[in-house]
């Protein structure tokens, strides 16, 4: 337990820094939020919060992870640091397509950003090679966990692949719905890469625990700078990266079906935009005042802190949940 206290301490200590360097420089360069006109009105006094905050932890994770890596060879634990590699590559990867959606939005100063398709293309790529490297290279086979039946099923590979595909696009996705008020994605997803890092602690799963301890240390340095009143948004950078990281944990330890429990919170804020447009093409009515179900209560009357507040104790009763369900 010393180890991932000291390499989640590490990551905190290193992300405070390098937010307080790129913060004031994100700023200079006058990366700031582009707010939708459509979105809550509240939110347009958010517009020129500089963006592209999930730099910070890109820089945090390749810089840990790197310390890391060349820590465990010295070690003579090649095992471990060949195994974060594909990690780090995989969370990294989906924050720069992020970051590249982000910097489209900035130059168009617009909320448009990369054309869906590309941004899915981009994706897609993205989760078919993680998704061969675990079957092809790593061969860690097609088992997936069944939470409270605390079995496993062995899924033939023609059906593993599209479906470890498919959990990686929707979480991304489902992430990246979340983040919309200040602080509650970074809130909602560090208690579930806990969640996921106490799981990998659990089953002895040395990689994970230190890559989600990276993660968790990262998550919570950025989070003083990312609550109400934010002074720096994640974007489209962090919330991709964060997805990605969550989605590709849950794979390795074979667990992806336990993010339905875990993750009910972005499931739910997924769910919502799915039945508001649907309805609303249907009937022209909305069923809720806005979309993803965050606006909805904030249209409500509720206070941006107490929507992170609730949001963040409820993943975290799921996340017991989940535990119990193993």
């Amino acid at each position: 337990m010393e180890f991932q206290t000291k390499i989640t301490l590490l990551s905190f200590i290193a992300s405070i820094i390098v937010s307080i360097i790129v913060i004031p420089i994100l700023k200079k360069l006058k990366v700031g939020q582009i707010e939708r006109r459509e979105g809550p009105q509240s939110h347009l006094k958010k517009q020129g919060t500089p963006t592209m905050g999930g730099i910070i932890m890109i820089i945090v994770i390749l810089c840990v992870g790197a310390f890391l890596c060349i820590d465990y060879i010295k070690d003579e634990q090649q095992n471990v640091a060949t195994a974060l590699v594909p990690l780090l590559a995989v969370t990294v990867g989906f924050g720069i397509i992020g970051l590249i959606d982000d910097l489209k939005k900035l130059l168009g100063r617009n909320t448009e950003g990369l054309k869906p398709a590309f941004k899915m293309l981009g994706l897609l790529i993205i989760s078919v090679g993680f998704t061969l490297y675990l079957t092809q290279v790593l061969n860690i086979g097609t088992e997936t966990y069944i939470p409270f039946f605390k079995t496993y099923i062995t899924l033939p590979i023609w059906l593993y692949i599209p479906f470890a595909i498919i959990v990686m696009l929707a979480t991304t996705n489902a992430i990246n719905l979340t983040d919309g008020i200040d602080g509650l994605s970074t809130s909602v997803t560090t208690i579930i890469l806990a969640c996921l890092t106490v799981i990998s602690i659990i089953f002895g799963v040395k990689e994970i625990t230190v890559f989600g301890s990276i993660l968790i240390g990262t998550c919570l340095g950025f989070l003083l700078f990312n609550l109400h009143p934010a002074k720096v948004m994640m974007g489209d950078t962090g919330s991709l990266l964060l997805g990605g990281a969550i989605a590709g944990i849950a794979l390795y330890l074979k667990m992806p079906l336990i993010l339905l429990i875990i993750a009910l919170i972005p499931v739910l804020e997924t769910l919502s935009v799915i039945i508001q447009v649907k309805h609303f093409k249907k009937t022209g009515e909305r069923i809720f005042k806005m979309a993803p179900i965050h606006h909805h209560f904030e249209l409500s009357g509720w206070k941006e802190n107490k929507i992170v507040s609730v949001f963040s104790i409820l993943t975290l009763i799921l996340c017991v949940i989940g535990l119990i369900s193993i």
